[in-house]
């Protein structure tokens, strides 16, 4: 039988440059201080690689006493035989910075152990499901002693306000979401007939400026059609909007001679419907001025006319995905990012048996999110993914539905938005569709 040397694949010597680099942080001359964090204590312990602990102690205060945890942690390890000390944590919250800045500042190296390995090897420490901080502590030190860990990522300048902009942003839509659709539940109850009197009545400038006018129909009611027009311009402009819809204006106005809906509840439901909408329009413009912030921050790492190369994908689309990669300077190739938002195919295969391939769903939720809303404003504008979307949702054999498609169009996406950032080129069409067509077996994916 003949054994022909294989060639480590790319992913396989990543993995092994990836291992490398930790083992030379979390070196073996190195004891571990392990600390699991919370809000007014911290456990803190040392172990050495056999997760035999040398001490542990509870430090009462906020993670900024890690000052004196390493100050108590470098005498037992240099007693114990060991050159140093390498902090391990979990990313709790914000609790992990101050471990970073404090530990990074003293040459001490910092990892991060996921909260959902800890979770899972609680179970392999002694089968009991045994949970203290202690425990935990020694379980974060054992973990990082495999090499399961990762160096922990802190944004500084430019990036660092890019994701706050971002988680800001995130924020808000979330209130734009809930006040337009609690105005639209409202509204149902309330005043139906105004939900009638556009195709989109709550996409329209000037059925928004209406209910700026007044939420009550009777006071509507009471003005007469023009007196009711000149008040709406006054309100669109206040809007953005540039004209009023003389359609939307006369249908609003007849609707609130008749509104429906249930009147011994109207006066009380249209009273918070007001505020509902008050919401809505103060997120809105909360929204704009921080989608402003972000561009701008774009255009000061220069990458605001680089990312709208590509058609379709806006400059705050783009913003919005690097809010939650960061400097993409730190990954070493596309498929990272497409890892990391949990877009990349799950392989499930074993022998001669082959699965259902699904996405892993993994990752950062925010990342996966950000991509998905980027493609479905992309998708209209630009020609070789709506192609690609037009062929996965249409060939013979493994076709996609239209939601799996645009998870794999979201995965390109951010492939080909790496490859114009870290190269600093223009989005090339030619070699984007290139790259699907050479790529059709890892974009048949389905979406979890």
């Amino acid at each position: 039988m003949s054994h022909r040397r294989q060639v480590p694949s790319r992913g396989v010597a990543r993995r092994n440059a990836k291992l490398k680099a930790l083992r030379g942080l979390v070196s073996r001359d190195r004891a571990i201080l392990a600390v699991d964090l919370a809000s007014g204590k911290q456990a803190a312990v040392v172990l050495d690689h056999d997760s035999v602990v040398l001490a542990r102690r509870m430090f009462t205060g906020s993670a900024w006493c890690i000052g004196e945890i390493l100050a108590w942690a470098e005498p037992i390890a240099r007693k114990a035989g060991f050159a140093g000390l390498v902090l391990a944590c979990e990313p709790t919250g914000h609790r992990w910075k101050p471990l970073v800045v404090t530990a990074r500042a003293a040459g001490i190296p910092v990892v991060c152990v996921q909260p959902l390995l800890v979770h899972r090897a609680r179970e392999g420490e002694d089968f009991t499901r045994n949970r203290s901080d202690f425990d935990d502590a020694v379980i974060i030190g054992r973990l990082a002693a495999e090499l399961r860990c990762y160096v922990p990522y802190l944004p500084e300048g430019p990036w660092a306000r890019l994701r706050h902009l971002g988680a800001r942003r995130a924020e808000l839509v979330v209130r734009v979401t809930a006040a337009r659709q609690g105005l639209r539940d409202l509204l149902e109850c309330a005043w139906p007939a105004l939900l009638a009197t556009a195709a989109e009545p709550l996409d329209s400038a000037t059925w928004r400026a209406a209910l700026a006018v007044s939420a009550d129909p009777a006071v509507i009611a009471a003005m007469t059609p023009d007196a009711f027009t000149a008040a709406l311009r006054g309100q669109v402009r206040a809007l953005g909007g540039q004209r009023v819809c003389h359609r939307v204006a006369r249908s609003v106005h007849a609707a609130a001679a008749e509104p429906g809906g249930i009147a011994a509840e109207r006066s009380a439901a249209l009273e918070r419907a007001g505020f509902a909408h008050g919401d809505w329009m103060a997120a809105l413009a909360a929204i704009a001025e921080v989608e402003a912030r972000m561009v701008s921050v774009l255009s000061e790492l220069h990458l605001a006319d680089l990312v709208t190369t590509i058609p379709g994908l806006s400059a705050v689309g783009a913003a919005a995905i690097l809010a939650e990669t960061g400097d993409p300077a730190r990954y070493d190739s596309p498929r990272t990012w497409v890892k990391h938002a949990g877009l990349a195919p799950r392989a499930n295969e074993s022998g001669t048996y082959r699965g259902q391939t699904r996405t892993s769903g993994r990752g950062r939720p925010g990342l996966r999110t950000a991509a998905w809303r980027a493609i479905w404003g992309a998708l209209r504008n630009n020609p070789v993914w709506s192609a690609r979307h037009a062929y996965l949702t249409s060939r013979d054999r493994n076709q996609l539905n239209d939601g799996q498609a645009r998870a794999a169009i979201a995965a390109a996406l951010l492939r080909q938005l790496f490859m114009v950032i870290t190269r600093r080129v223009p989005w090339d069409p030619a070699m984007a569709g290139a790259g699907a067509a050479a790529s059709r077996q890892e974009v048949t994916t389905a979406a979890a």
